[in-house]
């Protein structure tokens, strides 16, 4: 069965996530706040979709954020392959500050692509990194070595096996 003939459902793969956000209040005199994700984690649907607040100590806030979806997609193999061989494969969280409120952020967006952070990064959007846990390493290595294919090796196999089948010329 080629890759085209693979049923979409089969291509995508939706995993739920949760992002802990924490918020910095005046870190120093050139900032008034500082948003950074401090965890991503798989989410088991414990508490509904929205923001929790975890911590608020008047300096530093931390906020649950809940019910967001991680998409893999067969298409962004490459950028799987990427974050895997890096040496220390990481989740990428896009997130925003609010317009109306620049004490609040929200996690827009979480993904696994190198690729995908490169674009997000590209159109100026605020993306940061964070460890990935060996549970969805592996869930991504099988993803990946089901739907990837390494084109330069690809390439290498094919022009091989094509010097192989040319008679030689003594």
């Amino acid at each position: 069965m080629s890759d085209a003939d693979t049923p979409e459902i089969a291509r995508t793969l939706t995993l739920p996530v949760r992002v802990t956000m924490q918020c910095e209040q005046a870190p120093n005199a050139w900032e008034s706040w500082r948003h950074a994700p401090v965890e991503v984690a798989l989410d088991d649907g414990s508490l509904p979709p929205g923001a929790h607040p975890l911590r608020d100590d008047g300096r530093v806030r931390l906020v649950l954020h809940t019910g967001l979806s991680l998409l893999l997609h067969a298409d962004e193999g490459e950028g799987y392959h990427l974050n895997l061989t890096s040496g220390a494969p990481v989740w990428f969280v896009m997130w925003r500050p609010d317009d109306e409120d620049p004490s609040q952020a929200t996690p827009a967006l979480v993904t696994l692509s190198y690729n995908e952070a490169g674009r997000l990064l590209d159109a100026q959007e605020r993306v940061d990194n964070l460890p990935l846990p060996a549970e969805v390493v592996d869930m991504l290595q099988a993803f990946t070595a089901t739907h990837y294919r390494d084109r330069k090796s690809t390439r290498l196999n094919s022009s091989h096996s094509q010097q192989s089948r040319m008679p030689s010329s003594a």
